[in-house]
C-alpha cells in the first residue's frame, strides 16, 4: 500500500464549532489506514464568498495514508455527514454558513481533475483562511503549478486572520 501525505482544511461556523473540529481531527486520525501526524491551531476567519454570517473557525491537518485521494475524499464527505453537514447542489451552499467543512487540499504532489475530485484544491492559493492554518504545519508542502504553501500564502493579505490561543 503506497502511503501518501495529505493535507486538509477544517472549517464551520454554526453550532459549537471549535468543539467540532477537535471531534473531526479525532475522526480524521481513526480513518483506516490513516493518521493524523500534525493539526493546526484554530484560527478565526472574516466569512469569505458570502459575509452575511457568522465568522469561522479553520484549521488543517496533515495525514499519512493509504487511502487513495478518492476513497479520502468520500472518508471527509461522511464525515462531514456524521457531523450534521448537508451539501446542498448550487451556488446557495457554496459559501453559506456550514456546521464542519472538510476539503483535500493537498494530496502528496498529485495533481487530479476528475469529476468531483481536484487536488490540489483548485482555490488553495487563493485562500489565507486555509493556507495560514496549512502554514503553521506544512509551510514547504508543494501545491503544484504554485510553490510552496508559504510562497503562496506571502502573496496574499492575511489581514483578518487571528489564531485562538
Amino acid at each position: 500500500m503506497n502511503r501518501v501525505q495529505a493535507c486538509v482544511g477544517l472549517g464551520g461556523n454554526v453550532g459549537e464549532v471549535a468543539r467540532t473540529l477537535a471531534a473531526a481531527l479525532d475522526a480524521l486520525a481513526r480513518l483506516p489506514g490513516t493518521s493524523l501526524l500534525r493539526a493546526s491551531r484554530l484560527y478565526r476567519t472574516p466569512a469569505w464568498g458570502r459575509r452575511d454570517q457568522p465568522d469561522f473557525l479553520n484549521a488543517a491537518a496533515v495525514l499519512d495514508t493509504g487511502l487513495a485521494a478518492r476513497d479520502l475524499l468520500d472518508a471527509l464527505l461522511a464525515t462531514e455527514r456524521g457531523f450534521g453537514r448537508e451539501r446542498l447542489d448550487g451556488e446557495g451552499d457554496r459559501w453559506g454558513p456550514r456546521t464542519l467543512d472538510l476539503d483535500l487540499l493537498l494530496y502528496g504532489e498529485a495533481v487530479i481533475d476528475a469529476p468531483g475530485l481536484r487536488v490540489p484544491h483548485p482555490h488553495l492559493h487563493e485562500r489565507a483562511f486555509a493556507l495560514v492554518p496549512l502554514a503553521e504545519i506544512a509551510p514547504t508542502a508543494m501545491i503544484p503549478g504554485h510553490g510552496t504553501v508559504a510562497a503562496a500564502l506571502s502573496a496574499l493579505d492575511a489581514a483578518g486572520i487571528e489564531a485562538i490561543p
